[in-house]
This record gives structure tokens, sequence and C-alpha cells, in this order.
């Protein structure tokens, strides 16, 4: 057996995983299951649309592994370790290979076999028998919920051979070392020196070079698994160095923790005008943070802007900009939405449509609807300000949003007659001073209010004294 590549940390040997493992016990060969060779296949030729999400794979897995480790020492069981938690990411260019190391709680042979060897969980072979030969196995992928991890797999996109190595954190368990081209079998060996957690080498596609750059495997950390909450490094340096803002008591955040959260999910320079934590149990699991800019990012005449939010599973992101996740005239928010109850498809790409998903949107939108109208009273010049910026989209919710008109409709704002120029007022404002023998709201649409006190139309109401809200957008005659 080959010796693996050795992990450094910036031209250091890393702690642990720098020695070199002896295999000199001869290797058991084994066949994977029927239909675990048809999964491998279609991982590697069909089902993630993006070759780049093994990496946020890799690194999930890793990071449950710690997670697991983590909570074992927490609870005082007897566990061979003391290295700190963290995953660290080698590439090495001369030999084509990258390496993802962690310091979790390992693997035992039996462990090996059930989560690389076979499909371990219920649901996956009813998935692949329900395959039919010429079916388009992409679709019928999209078509389940994954009930098992196939996470490892994603690595053979990008790898023509993949090297394991392990020990389980459990007191007196033997290094094994698990390899497989990914076609048919595998083999697994004792391994000497192997220390705990989990060592993954892939010896990297003539086709697939790219992700031996530094710079692209960074690229590929900051937009999966940026949050994820254990320290990442590439050849040393570390990458994950944002936190996850959303999963922080409202208390602890400050308003330039809010600043910079804002600017990097945005990708903007200003700052926000409002910000909401919100965090509910039930009856789906959320952790979200969503902003509120500063500026329009439709105004002078720009395109119509992608969704703000982005959607992400246990501190991994699953859709950036989610289409769906809010309707089309919240698409001025920004931040992040983290929920465990996602139902997610088989390669975490896409979300199963169901309750699930439109329960989450419902819960959204409600929040963020009140959201807007305690902003509003909180402080009603700051809001004024709010409106006049983004009162269009507000409108287009009014207009589209059917099933949250009434709520959205106390988010609008107008001018009215009985106001000074420039002074807006709300519908249940205008209602509360209406006379009583009044039954009507009366509304005048101008382009401005000038052209409207000017106009003859107007002179029969303010000869009688009745207040006229003035209408100047075009989404106003809607």
């Amino acid at each position: 057996m080959p010796v693996a590549p050795i992990a450094t940390r910036g031209g250091a040997a890393t702690a642990g995983f720098a020695r070199c493992y002896s295999t000199e016990a001869p290797a058991e060969k084994h066949e994977f299951k029927a239909e675990t060779k048809k999964l491998l296949h279609i991982v590697a030729h069909s089902l993630y649309s993006q070759r780049e999400v093994f990496v946020r794979e890799l690194i999930s897995n890793s990071s449950d592994a710690l997670e697991k480790l983590r909570h074992l020492q927490a609870t005082s069981q007897d566990v061979s370790t003391e290295a700190p938690l963290e995953v660290n990411i080698s590439v090495d260019k001369e030999a084509k290979t990258i390496t993802f190391c962690d310091s979790g709680i390992g693997m035992t042979a039996d462990e090996l076999k059930d989560n690389l060897g076979t499909i371990a969980r219920s649901g996956s072979k009813a998935y692949i028998e329900k395959m039919q030969d010429g079916a388009d196995t992409k679709d019928m992928a999209n078509t389940i919920v994954g009930q098992f991890g196939v996470g490892f797999y994603s690595a053979f996109m990008v790898g023509d051979k993949i090297t394991v190595y392990t020990r389980s954190a459990t007191p007196g368990s033997a290094g094994y070392c698990w390899e497989s081209d990914g076609l048919g079998s595998y083999t697994l060996s004792k391994a000497e020196d192997v220390p705990v957690g989990t060592k993954i080498v892939i010896s990297v596609k003539d086709d697939a070079k790219e992700f031996l750059g530094e710079d692209k495997l960074q690229e590929v950390i900051k937009k999966y698994s940026n949050f994820v909450g254990f320290p990442i490094s590439v050849n040393g340096e570390k990458v994950n160095t944002v936190e996850a803002l959303w999963t922080k008591d409202k208390s602890s955040i400050t308003d330039e923790d809010h600043e910079n959260f804002y600017q990097f999910v945005s990708g903007a320079w200003d700052k926000p005008m409002y910000n909401l934590v919100y965090k509910a149990d039930g009856p789906i699991s959320i952790r979200s943070i969503l902003y509120a800019p500063t500026r329009s990012p439709e105004a002078m005449g720009f395109e119509r802007v992608k969704p703000g939010v982005s959607l992400y599973s246990r501190k991994v992101l699953i859709m950036p900009n989610a289409p769906g996740l809010l309707p089309e005239w919240l698409r001025f928010i920004q931040g992040v939405v983290d929920s465990e109850d996602l139902p997610l498809n088989l390669s975490r790409e896409l979300l199963q449509n169901g309750p699930v998903i439109m329960r989450l949107k419902s819960i959204i939108t409600s929040r963020i609807i009140k959201w807007l109208q305690e902003e509003s009273k909180r402080d009603v010049e700051k809001y004024d300000e709010f409106y006049k910026v983004f009162a269009s989209f507000i409108k287009e919710g009014t207009c589209q949003d059917t099933a949250n008109q009434k709520e959205i409709s106390k988010l609008l704002r107008f001018e009215t007659s009985g106001k000074e120029a420039g002074r807006l007022i709300s519908l249940d404002e205008y209602v509360e001073s209406m006379p009583s023998e009044q039954e009507h709201i009366y509304y005048f649409c101008t382009p401005n209010r000038k052209v409207g006190v000017e106009s003859p139309y107007y002179a029969p109401f303010k000869q009688h004294g009745t207040e006229v809200l003035f209408l100047h957008h075009a989404l106003d005659e809607f």
C-alpha cells in the first residue's frame, strides 16, 4: 500500500496526521453492494450539478465527526484524544492529491464498512429499485428526500482513487486504511500509528486539476462552509473567519457585528437600516438574521435583483439567494435563514416542494412584515425614510401577495391634504381621523402634490374640508 501524502500546516507537519502509516497487514477486499455501485455511478456522473460541492460534503462530514467527539468529551465519556478540534486541508500539486484531515470521533472497522461500504439507511435501496434502464437518474434523484449520507461519495467526482485513514476515539481502537477507485470494490486493512480522527486522501483526476489550487479551495469553502463551527485551514491558513452571527444570543451582537455581517452576506457597502434576529423551535426549527438595507438594490434603473436571503442547514449553505424562500416583493431583504428541518433531496442541492417549505416561507414572511410594522411604530421618522426608498417593493407586495395583503397594507404610507408636504401617514391614521359620517377613503392619483392641490377635481373636497390621500407612484393605481 503506498504511503499517504503528509498533511502540512504552514510548511510544518500537521500534528497527529504527519506520520506515515504502515499498512503491512494484508488488505481485505470487499465488493460494494449492488445498490451502492449504482449510487456511486450516480454521484460521480449525475447527482450534483456542481463538482465543487465535494468540498462542502467532506467538510460537513468532518464537522459532524468533530461535534460527536466534542459531545463525548463534554459528557465525560472516556475518549483517547486531546487533539484540537479542527479541519485541516492540504494540497500537493506534485502528487495531485487533496487531503482532508479532522481530529473527530473517527471510525472502527465495522463503521467503515457501514458508512463507506454500504448504503446504511432505509429508503436508499427502495430509491435504487425505482430506477429503470434508460431513466433519467438525475431527475429521479431530485424526487426523493435523502435519508442517508452520500456526501463522502461526492469525492469520486474529482478523484479516481480515495484513501481513508481513521481510528476511533474509543480507547484501544486500532487504526485502519480504506481504499477504493469507486468502480465496484474497496480494500480494508489495519494501519499503524494512525491518530484518532479521519484523513481522506483524494487522488485528483486530470480534468479536476482546478481544485489543486489553494485559492479555488478557499473560494469554495467560503461559499459553502464559511460558518462551520470548527476552524478550517488550507495549507495552514485559516479560511472560515466570519462567525455564524445568527446562532448567537441577540443581546450579545453589537451594531458593529451587524454592520460587518450585513456587508459580508450582501456584498454591499451601506449600513443596514434595520436588523432582525429571529429564532423559533416550533413548528419548524429556525435560526435567522435578516437586514433591511439603507439603499435600494434596484435604484437608478438597475435590473431586478436576485433574492437576498440565503438558505442554510446547520450552518452549511444549501441554496444561495434562495428563490421561493420569500415572496418576490421581499427580495430587497438580506440575510440568512438556517433550519435543521429542511426536506433536502439526495444531493442537498435542491429542496423538495412540500408543506415544510411552504410553512417556512409563511413563518418568515409573516415575521418580516411584523418586524417592519414594529419598526414603523418605534421610530416614525426613520421608517418614513425607509419607506421612501422601498415603497415600490411594499406596494408590489400589496398587489401580488394576496395571502398577506391586509398586513402589508399597514406598511403603506401616503401624503395627505390634511398634513404638510412631505409628511406621510398610514391608512390606519387616515381612518382614525375620519369624521364619523365619512364612510370612504378618498384618494387622488396625481403626478405630485402640487398638481393634485391645483386640480379642479380636488376643489370640492378642499371646500368641504375632506382629507384626501395623494398617490404619486405608478403602482398606486393598482
